[in-house]
Order: structure tokens, then C-alpha cells, then sequence
């Protein structure tokens, strides 16, 4: 079955504590030279039949609606995972 990914990230003028703490911890774990992280939402969800352009619009309503929170978050990407061997 084809899988649809939706990525929803906040809107940047929303604050991201997560992000912040992610961001925060980095250093001190030996990461160095991350200068900020926004934490955000993976959807994957499983199509029966072909992606067709009238299948992604239904999504991306969906995404928008159900997915995300508009008020506070934008659907920054929607793509088709063609990938054969998913473990």
C-alpha cells in the first residue's frame, strides 16, 4: 500500500518549549553547533489504491483540518513514501 507522510511543524511565531529543552540538552550530550530545534508532527498514513492528485487534495484538507491545529501550526510538507522494503 502507498504511504502518505504529512509533516506539521508550529507556526514560528508559536514558542516551542520541547524544542527548546531538545535544544538545551544538545551541548551537553556533545552535540555542538545546533543553534535552535523546533519539534514538530510525522503523520504516515496508509493509502488503499493509487496517490492520485484528487487523493492528495482529500489529505491535505484532512491535514489541515484534523492533523494540524491551524491556530498554531502549519502543514509544512505532504509526500509520497515510494519506498519497497519498509522493515
Amino acid at each position: 500500500m502507498p504511504r502518505v507522510v504529512v509533516h506539521v511543524m508550529p507556526k514560528p511565531e508559536i514558542l516551542d518549549p520541547q524544542g527548546k529543552a531538545v535544544a538545551a540538552a544538545l551541548p551537553r550530550l556533545g552535540f555542538e553547533g545546533i543553534s535552535s530545534v523546533r519539534q514538530g508532527k510525522r503523520f504516515e498514513l496508509e493509502v488503499e489504491g493509487e496517490v492520485t492528485e484528487e487523493v492528495l487534495a482529500s489529505l491535505r484538507e484532512a491535514a489541515a483540518t484534523l492533523l494540524s491545529n491551524p491556530v498554531i501550526e502549519d502543514v509544512v510538507a505532504i509526500e509520497v513514501d515510494d519506498a519497497e522494503d519498509r522493515a
